[in-house]
């Protein structure tokens, strides 16, 4: 069979431990068989990151909005352990983070629907997508301990000279702190690129936060969605039959449960890392979420939306048989595909794309699966497949 051949690269970001082992079987198994490869690739292993200093991820995020399409595996961001488990220079960021920052991105999650896997919200029947800000809040924030009686104040220095101040609190006794703050070229971005996925994906959008309390920061938010609708957007919402509006987060929640899905659902950064998890768990599993980051000028990074699963990782190494969800990380791959098919007009490369998942998700509906779903299905008699199994078995339907 002729391998299906590409024009563009694809920017392939390797990652971190046990996807990064599945990673490798992926490729081998599901689309080096399929596809004449094309990737410009980059190393984002931790060890390779300490070693350039991090600037492999800096390099990454610049090719990546260079050739328009990336795929990311999933990579550890070190905390103190990990610096000492791998002997690192230093704590280096997250490299979601920075890539996130460099390209300007919102990220975008949405669960995988497949039978069998059913969600806890009963009237779920289309996935939910949340779309989270990726700059700023509680994620840059800078905090202090309080040590005792005394007057914080928020101070703002002006290159003009303008000084403007409030007072935070005044502590009559040891305390806490903390200064979060936004850009509103980052709100904008955060905005269009929502609109744009909305029109991309044909789905509604809703903007949530709580300027009801936060009559300045929040409220800017709600002021600049609103703004950017209205001046570039509302006409070619209406033509597509498509809604916007703009609800509290409480109201959000509620409206979110009592739904039916289909929508997606604009959040704020700790807003949209919270309830990207609740919505993930809450439709089954958390190793069943797309994630993708999509930048205002049109540039997507695709990604799993979950960890290196370091346990199944420590038991692979002690060669022990594991049993880790790989279907989120294919469908980073086939994601990242079929915009590469749609970008360089290769129709048969989308195509390939949509096969994949179709054999993913219907070789879970065989009743093959790995453990992590076979513990929550509703089908008869699963069957608990290892990891290289699984994906073993969706080459045998990709072939078939």
């Amino acid at each position: 069979m002729a391998k299906i051949q590409m024009k563009t690269p694809i920017v392939e970001m390797d990652g971190d431990e046990m996807t990064r082992v599945l990673w490798k079987m992926i490729k081998e198994e599901l689309l080096l068989p399929f596809i004449d490869l094309k990737t410009e690739y980059y190393d984002l292993g931790l060890a390779h990151r300490d070693e350039t200093d991090d600037q492999v991820t800096k390099d990454a995020a610049l090719a990546a909005k260079k050739y328009g399409v990336a795929v990311k595996c999933a990579t550890i961001t070190p905390n103190a352990a990990r610096v000492e488990e791998y002997h690192l220079k230093q704590m280096w960021k997250s490299p979601n983070g920075t890539i996130r920052a460099i390209m300007d991105g919102t990220v975008f999650r949405a669960p995988i629907i497949v039978k069998g896997i059913e969600p806890y919200v009963k009237t779920w029947e289309k996935p939910i997508t949340i779309a989270r800000h990726a700059y700023g809040d509680v994620y840059k924030a800078v905090e202090m301990k309080v040590p005792g009686p005394g007057v914080c104040r928020l101070v703002y220095e002006g290159d003009d000279g303008t000084e403007l101040q409030e007072t935070v609190h005044r502590f009559e006794g040891p305390g806490i702190v903390q200064g979060m703050h936004n850009v509103e070229s980052s709100i904008e971005s955060f905005a269009r690129s929502c609109f744009n996925y909305a029109l991309d994906t044909k789905q509604d959008l809703w903007f949530a936060s709580k300027d009801t309390i936060s009559k300045k920061y929040d409220h800017t938010f709600k002021d600049i969605f609103q703004e950017i609708y209205d001046s570039q957007y509302k006409e070619a919402f209406e033509k597509a039959g498509l809604t916007y509006f703009y609800t509290l987060i409480d109201d959000a929640v509620a409206r979110v449960i009592k739904s039916r899905g289909g929508y997606i659902w604009a959040c704020k950064n700790y807003d949209g890392d919270v309830m990207s998890d609740m919505v993930a768990t809450a439709f089954g599993s958390l190793a069943m979420m797309t994630s993708v980051l999509v930048s205002p000028d049109g540039n997507y990074e695709y990604e799993a939306a979950h960890g290196t699963v370091q346990r199944h990782y420590y038991q692979y190494l002690e060669g022990k048989p594991t049993s880790t969800n790989p279907v989120a990380t294919i469908f980073a791959w086939s994601g990242a595909l079929r915009k590469r098919g749609e970008l360089d007009g290769l129709p048969e490369l989308s195509a390939f794309a949509d096969r994949l998942e179709q054999a993913t998700l219907s070789t879970i509906e065989s009743g093959v699966m790995t453990k992590d779903l076979a513990l929550i299905t509703t089908l008869p008699d699963p069957h608990t497949a290892e990891s290289g199994e699984f994906i073993k078995a969706i080459r045998e339907r990709l072939e078939g």
